[in-house]
């Protein structure tokens, strides 16, 4: 199986500046992502980037970067940019990781790249079970229902299944999101001409365009941990402690 990761880079963030930047344990955030990725068997890991501050931090550690545009309104975008730079073949499996998932382990990266290759759908992404109702609840964590074959429904902010009666809540039902994809290079380019689903603007998700237009996203669960993603300062505490 060959495939290339890309991990899309940008420096400003909302609520924690600079995040990528942060130092955790003598390396930048940035850094840990980039290894457990080269770990994954991929061909090549390619970090895109619109920030020369990301750029020089990342020549530092030895990583191969392609200059995007200051333009891009998404990752998608960013990676879309890299490979028409690139010239990149169109049926070549591309994997989507996020450049703030220092903890992605490098086996639930090629978990996803296998999956889109047996399942034959358009993309792939992975799941794992909320951790209990205040997950299941909270709008910032995107929850996910599939069916028997691994082809997921929909994907909401809000608490999917709904419980009739909330006292049956049952976390093994209920699955949280995890923001990796796989796809063919081709269909990442396809995915820039369609038009923005009615859904994907008022749940802020990209992935509900890709269903509107009848495509497939193929989804199972992570085969491994995937740790805590960093958006928040709290979020960078919980991750120097665990990589302790």
């Amino acid at each position: 199986m060959s495939f290339i990761v890309i991990i899309p880079a940008r420096y400003a963030s909302t609520r924690l500046s600079a995040k990528l930047l942060q130092d955790i344990h003598g390396k930048p955030l940035l850094q840990h992502t980039y290894e457990n990725a080269k770990k994954s068997g991929a061909s090549q890991v390619i970090i895109a980037t619109d920030d020369k501050r990301i750029e020089a931090v990342a020549h530092e550690f030895g990583a191969t970067i392609c200059m995007t545009s200051t333009k891009h309104t998404s990752g998608t975008a960013r990676i879309a940019e890299v490979l028409t730079k690139l010239d990149i073949d169109d049926e070549k499996v591309i994997v989507n990781v996020q450049g703030d998932e220092p903890m992605l382990a490098a086996q639930v990266i090629q978990q996803v790249a296998q999956n889109l290759i047996d399942s034959k759908m358009q993309m792939a992404t992975l799941c794992e079970n909320v951790v209990d109702e205040a997950q299941y609840l909270d709008s910032n964590c995107v929850k996910v229902v599939f069916d028997k074959f691994g082809k997921a429904l929909y994907f909401s902010r809000s608490p999917i299944p709904a419980f009739r009666n909330e006292a049956d809540f049952d976390a093994a039902l209920c699955f949280k999101h995890i923001g990796i994809y796989a796809y063919r290079s081709g269909f990442i380019k396809q995915y820039l001409t369609m038009n923005r689903s009615d859904y994907e603007q008022v749940e802020k998700l990209e992935q509900l365009t890709v269903l509107n237009e009848g495509f497939e996203i193929h989804i199972s669960k992570a085969c491994a941990s995937v740790g805590f993603g960093v958006d928040t300062q709290a979020d960078l505490d919980k991750v120097r402690e665990a990589l302790q």
